[in-house]
């Protein structure tokens, strides 16, 4: 790494009031990450900025040890677990300490129960909250969407893994590299394992074949992380242009779901595009019909959705193929992904004239891009079998803005909190009175479209909270309440308990508006530090206030 990365560092932190993410990625342990973030934290230090070492792993390295030397060093956590005494970074001694830049190494790595939080990752969202900036490191292979791609590629099951959104949110990202050769060599000569571990990393792990297929996929998603901030860049108006959003379709019982999702979220990244996941629930899908083994395995999609960052939608109908394209065109979908099992359509069901989802999503879409993976199969270098109809656009970044000269919906957002628990439609009325109960025309005609739209089906911006929406005939500018439930907020329909609500209710003439802000509620209701910061807050006051101010 030369010094002019850390001069760039350098004048991001100065300029900066919230924290900033900085992550050295690499292709495998031993390639000199932490090496290089203690480097940089040396240099920092020269320049008269205050870095710290919040946890940093040496492996018994004595080279990368003692760069450690004359860096302050916040002492670790011990927790005890069936007897056991783990360390841990203590997220309370660096909030408490406030360093300028903390050192946070391995941001894949899982927590000890019992602790703050379950993953570093999470740890580290807290301390960028704090204003505090955070160098890190990790390997590629720990990003959710390539857990397929990586099992195929090496044999392994990599067990801790992190969102894409984490790095998709990291302010610098540097590659760290050496030739697969020389971390062999590396390895070879005890440099980065002891030696009883040697010959068995080499007939493993560190296969050539391995590292070599490692250090591509670090190199793409190096590639595509610099191509997706670059066409940020895009002016508003070209990106208005393109509505080329993402649409994973997804089954209670389809093969492989998480990796149609996995393909998904990298199509949304390389488009720079927001996406949504939605079920259709059929009245044979029904929570009443379906097993509870399979009522699991759905809400395990959806979560898993919800965590590589798409807004997920339940929708009702029998219809499924009309549903999926009525969702598309109200949503400016312009890519449609979907699972196939392989099997072919009941011969004697063509013979009475019908035809299969796939089919008819294709015959029937217009301007639409089909993705269609044979998720059942999965090839040996970790792709797909895909089948692509249609013509879909790629150009132009999704806005992460709001629509130009439109005035922030949380600015003057209504805030109601309960202290017990209450429905979902409770919630709904008494947010909704909040929004517009001294207009009861509008009133009215918003609930009516509430509950319409809630017939086809909830939305769940993240794990704990729902996202109700609308859009009416009569409003002029849109209206944003939030409501928190000390007790919890039950959706009997679908049979989970949520934390938060926002309600959202937008102009009828205006689709575009509306899309964008259920997206950017959406990204809010997914970051864990802002849903626990309003589920803490004391007051209806406190809840207007962290909402308005918060920065994702």
């Amino acid at each position: 790494m030369t010094g002019d990365r850390a001069d760039s560092f350098l004048r991001m932190i100065r300029r900066s009031q919230r924290g900033r993410l900085k992550i050295y990625l690499g292709y495998s342990a031993g390639v000199g990450k932490t090496y290089e973030m203690l480097l940089e934290a040396r240099r920092l230090r020269e320049s008269g900025v205050d870095a710290a070492a919040g946890v940093v792993e040496t492996h018994g390295r004595q080279e990368t040890a003692a760069l450690l030397e004359g860096l302050e060093i916040i002492p670790l956590k011990k927790i005890s677990y069936r007897g056991i005494e783990i360390e841990e970074m203590d997220v309370d001694a660096i909030l408490a300490c406030r360093p300028e830049v903390v050192l946070v190494d391995e941001l894949a790595h899982t927590n000890a129960p019992g602790g703050r939080n379950k993953k570093r990752y999470q740890d580290v969202e807290e301390i960028l909250s704090a204003g505090i900036h955070v160098i890190s490191t990790l390997n590629v292979q720990h990003l959710e969407s390539l857990y397929e791609t990586v099992e195929r590629a090496t044999g392994v099951k990599v067990r801790e893994r992190i969102p894409d959104r984490v790095v998709a949110a990291a302010d610098q990202i540097v590659n760290v590299g050496v030739t697969t050769e020389d971390l062999r060599q590396r390895l070879s000569e005890g440099k980065i394992y002891g030696r009883e571990r040697i010959d068995t990393a080499l007939q493993n792990f560190f296969r050539q074949v391995n590292l070599e297929q490692l250090r591509e996929l670090t190199l793409r998603e190096l590639a595509a992380q610099i191509d997706s901030r670059r066409r940020e860049l895009v002016h508003e108006d070209e990106a208005a242009s393109s509505p080329d959003q993402v649409m994973v379709c997804l089954s209670s019982r389809g093969p492989n779901s998480e990796a149609l999702l996995r393909y998904a979220s990298r199509l949304a990244g390389r488009l720079n595009r927001n996406w949504y996941a939605v079920y259709v629930q059929t009245r044979r899908e029904s929570p009443t019909v379906i097993d509870a083994a399979t009522q699991r395995l759905l809400a395990n999609t959806l979560s898993l959705a919800q965590e590589l960052g798409a807004t997920v939608f339940t929708y009702k109908g029998d219809d499924v193929v009309k549903t999926i394209l009525r969702f598309a065109k109200e949503y400016r979908v312009g890519h449609i992904v979907i699972g196939s099992t392989r099997k072919s359509f009941p011969f004697w069901k063509r013979l009475l004239g019908q035809t299969g989802i796939i089919e008819r999503l294709i015959m029937e879409s217009s301007g639409i891009t089909i993705v269609v993976l044979d998720t059942a199969s999965i090839r040996d270098d970790g792709t797909y079998a895909v089948a692509v109809h249609g013509q879909g656009r790629v150009e132009g970044p999704d806005e992460e803005t709001l629509p130009h000269g439109a005035r922030s919906p949380l600015d003057g957002i209504k805030a109601v909190v309960w202290n017990r628990l209450v429905d979902k439609e409770t919630a709904m009325r008494d947010l909704l009175d909040a929004c517009c109960g001294g207009l009861p025309e509008i009133r009215e005609a918003a609930w009516r479209s509430l509950l319409e739209r809630e017939e086809r089906g909830g939305t769940f911006g993240g794990e704990d909270v729902l996202i109700p929406h609308a859009r009416v005939k009569g409003i002029v500018s849109p209206m944003v309440a939030i409501g928190v439930g000390r007790s919890g907020i039950e959706d009997r329909t679908t049979r989970r308990m949520a934390k938060v609500m926002f309600l959202l209710l937008s102009p009828a003439d205006n689709s575009e508006e509306h899309i964008e802000l259920l997206a950017a509620l959406a990204r809010r209701a997914r970051d864990e530090k802002w849903v626990r910061d309003v589920f803490a807050a004391g007051s209806a006051e406190e809840v207007k206030w962290i909402t308005e101010t918060w920065e994702g």
